[in-house]
């Protein structure tokens, strides 16, 4: 659509809103027996027990417009919830979206956010069912919930760990906090010097983790066709050292994690150095990496070398032991919730 054209949001009104951006719906799942148009939905998950997140992203909080497409917007803004839903060994089926738009926003650009709300539908097989549209003072509030399926007593939970569990983690880490620091670095430009052009050659894989991160549905179909049922699950939104002490806190455990073993992509290390940052700080204290992180038993260690995608970092002790990092070099420093102490001294 031509950036001239720009139609008010008012013009529609609340209903007309909703129903002009929910027009074309088809529900895909069977579970979804009636979706947006009336009251309420009506969800029958058929035996099955119901699993329920939420999320609000707030803009200037949660994300910059000045860098993020409303379209990437639209598509993370389900991916982080659908996310939440798989670290609980299950299944996302349906969300329902309320937005608080303010009017510096036209048709085209809400439209814009729904395409990417829709795309990630399409690739998870969710069905929108419903929301809720309202008009902000300033500023673009998004709150999406999600629900998924799971068959009973097969979720997972953050405090089941047990010691000696193997801690895994899926794909890799760090790259989405390195994405972030070039288009915080080429704001700053813009702001200072609006005519130069973003400088971002050769950065798109961290970028693109960062703007369009994606849920690893693929781990929950594996597990699920491996019959592994891990003991603790969590997402990682806040970083890998951060995920870890939720476990170990929650289980009530320890855990040794080995920096050679965390897994990151070379194109994270290559823009961390431009940084010089160590790409270990940025997997340990980074953010929104959206990939999972949880333990299994020992004895379940060989159905998981079949899986590429996934790595073995370390595993669960007492809790006496604490939440240890082993360095390159053979050193053991305690982990907190910001990586490990010694993060900003030339470590070994």
């Amino acid at each position: 659509m031509s950036s001239e054209q720009r139609t008010e949001i008012n013009s529609l009104g609340e209903f007309g809103l909703i129903e002009y951006l929910t027009k074309n719906i088809e529900l895909q799942n069977a579970s979804s027996i009636l979706g947006v148009g009336d009251d309420a939905a009506v969800i029958d998950h058929f035996g099955k027990q119901t699993v329920i997140t939420t999320d609000l992203l707030v803009e200037g909080v949660h994300f910059d417009l000045m860098y993020t497409p409303l379209k990437h917007l639209g598509y993370k803004s389900v991916v982080v919830n659908l996310s939440d839903i798989y670290a609980m060994n299950a299944v996302p089926t349906q969300i329902v979206i309320g937005l608080a738009i303010s009017n510096r926003f036209s048709l085209e650009a809400i439209n814009e956010f729904y395409e990417g709300v829709y795309a990630a539908c399409e690739k998870y097989d969710v069905d929108l069912v419903g929301g809720d549209t309202a008009s902000s003072q300033k500023g673009f509030i998004i709150s999406i919930t999600a629900i998924g399926e799971v068959a009973p007593d097969k979720y997972v939970k953050r405090n089941t760990a047990q010691k000696g569990d193997l801690l895994c983690v899926s794909g890799d880490l760090g790259a989405a906090y390195v994405g972030l620091l070039f288009l915080e670095r080429e704001k700053k430009i813009f702001m200072e010097s609006p005519g130069v052009q973003p400088d971002l050659e050769g950065e798109s894989y961290v970028i693109g983790r960062l703007l369009k991160p994606e849920a690893r549905r693929d781990i929950i179909d594996f597990f699920a066709e491996k019959e592994i049922v891990p003991t603790s699950m969590i997402d990682i939104s806040d970083g890998l050292s951060s995920e870890i002490m939720h476990i170990c806190k929650q289980s009530q455990l320890g855990c040794v994690l080995y920096e050679e073993k965390i897994p990151v992509a070379e194109e994270m290390k290559k823009a961390a150095f431009k940084f010089e940052i160590d790409p270990t700080a940025c997997a340990l204290s980074g953010g929104e990496d959206y990939e999972l992180l949880f333990t299994i038993p020992q004895s379940e260690y060989d159905k998981l070398t079949m899986n590429e995608q996934i790595s073995v970092v370390g595993y669960m002790t007492a809790a006496e032991e604490g939440v240890q990092i082993i360095t390159k070099g053979g050193n053991k420093h305690p982990i907190t919730a910001q990586g490990w102490n010694h993060i900003t001294k030339n470590h070994d």
